[in-house]
């Protein structure tokens, strides 16, 4: 099974891939950078976009990519698109678990789903 780490917009919402082996990168069983993780976690928003777009060894459709686009978009103020990228992981073939900081573990497809209702909370609230 597929592992990876992706991060969340609402607080404390940072998911990690079910680790196999601990590795220096957030981007367990993709290629360091792959998945913009560590620029995610670190704040810089245009790195990991960067990061992201740039990756051509992950499929465009990969649920973990396109949570963590998702998020990017989000901080952007991009909310369609970020909308956009949490609708197409939600519905996507492929699906794998993710492990939560705080150790729970929830399916990409709910990681989506939880990640778009936090969005649209965000919005509810203004």
């Amino acid at each position: 099974m597929k592992t990876a780490k992706i991060i969340g917009i609402a607080a404390g919402m940072l998911m990690l891939g079910t680790p196999a082996l601990a590795q220096d990168s957030g981007e367990i069983g993709y290629a360091k950078g792959a998945l913009g993780y560590d620029a995610l976690v670190a704040g810089e928003n245009e790195i990991a976009l960067q990061q992201l777009e740039a990756a051509a060894k992950v499929d465009a459709n990969d649920p973990a990519r396109l949570i963590n686009l998702g998020q990017v978009y989000a901080r952007m103020g991009r909310t369609g698109d970020a909308a956009r990228m949490f609708m197409t992981a939600m519905q996507s073939d492929r699906n794998f678990d993710l492990v939560l900081a705080n150790g729970d573990v929830v399916n990409s497809r709910d990681a989506a789903d939880q990640a778009l209702q936090n969005l649209n909370s965000r919005f509810a609230g203004r």
